[in-house]
């Protein structure tokens, strides 16, 4: 998962989300939950590639920091919290499939049935 279209395709594949663009700026991408308005996501161009935030608990936070050198403390948010993760290539779809959906939870959403089966 290195695009923009790609990332944005799997957050859209959670339940009663929507894509969001609250800067009027095309750069900057929010994937929000419908029931409470709240960011999972957010989706960005930055130096030559794009760039996801997604929350993260704290004992996991390090954790994807440590293993992965594409895993930063967040862009623009609270770096206790937030994590971005750079898509150049070098971090598997599944853990940022994983790490997208443990910010999808931790935002409020109720994961579907479907989603849990299939990693999201």
């Amino acid at each position: 998962m290195t695009e923009r279209k790609e990332v944005t395709a799997h957050c859209l594949t959670y339940e009663n989300v929507y894509e969001d663009y609250p800067f009027h700026d095309q750069n900057w991408c929010v994937m929000r939950h419908k029931e409470n308005g709240k960011v999972f996501a957010w989706i960005f161009n930055k130096d030559g590639n794009v760039w996801v935030n997604v929350k993260c608990s704290p004992e996991w936070r390090d954790f994807w920091r440590d293993a992965f050198e594409s895993v930063k403390p967040a862009y623009h948010l609270n770096k206790t919290h937030w994590n971005s993760i750079i898509l150049d290539g070098t971090v598997p779809d599944r853990d940022i499939c994983r790490m997208i959906g443990e910010s999808y939870d931790l935002t409020g959403g109720k994961r579907s049935r479907e989603g849990k089966e299939q990693g999201r």
